[in-house]
């Protein structure tokens, strides 16, 4: 098995952390959609395990949606193109399914319900401490949901549509 393909097996999308077990967030983002009201909140715990993003949002199309961590810390609406492109700092390609590897910015889908919420955790492959250094560099990084699901392959956003919902990452 490829190392991409390790990666793929490591990230996990379950239920939300409870609250007698939630700690402290490292970094959190409250996310706003194009009209700037606040529609959910993506918070990065560290684990024993490594580190872990929960995200939940409400107001949202149903369906499943592209997310991705932007290289810019800024959600300048409607269209969020402030947030810059993924954050790619080993200049990858895109897309979890990519043969010639994927951004650090690439996520797995996201699907909101009929009732257009999501709660979704996302584990993450790199070290907590080492993903927050990062995601806090000199211009910040903002988290981006899309309006269509990504296809993990199209290079560079995964076909995965307008931005809906944007956040910028703050140390809580």
């Amino acid at each position: 098995m490829k190392l991409r393909h390790l990666a793929l097996a490591s990230i996990l999308i379950a239920g939300p952390l409870t609250a007698e077990r939630a700690p402290k967030a490292l970094v959190e983002a409250e996310l706003i959609n194009a009209e700037g009201t606040q529609v959910g909140t993506a918070r990065i715990y560290n684990r024993q395990d490594g580190s872990v993003l929960e995200v939940e949002a409400h107001g949202l199309p149903p369906g499943p949606h592209g997310l991705h961590l932007h290289m810019v810390g800024q959600c300048q609406g409607p269209e969020f193109a402030s947030a810059g492109a993924h954050l790619n700092p080993e200049g990858h390609e895109h897309g979890i399914d990519n043969p010639l590897g994927s951004h650090l910015g690439d996520l797995p889908n996201v699907t909101a319900g009929a009732d257009g919420r999501i709660k979704a955790t996302i584990r993450t492959p790199m070290r907590p401490f080492k993903l927050v250094s990062t995601l806090m560099d000199g211009d910040g990084t903002a988290i981006v949901l899309h309006a269509a699901p990504d296809d993990y392959r199209t290079d560079p956003s995964g076909n995965s549509g307008a931005r809906i919902a944007c956040g910028v990452f703050a140390r809580d």
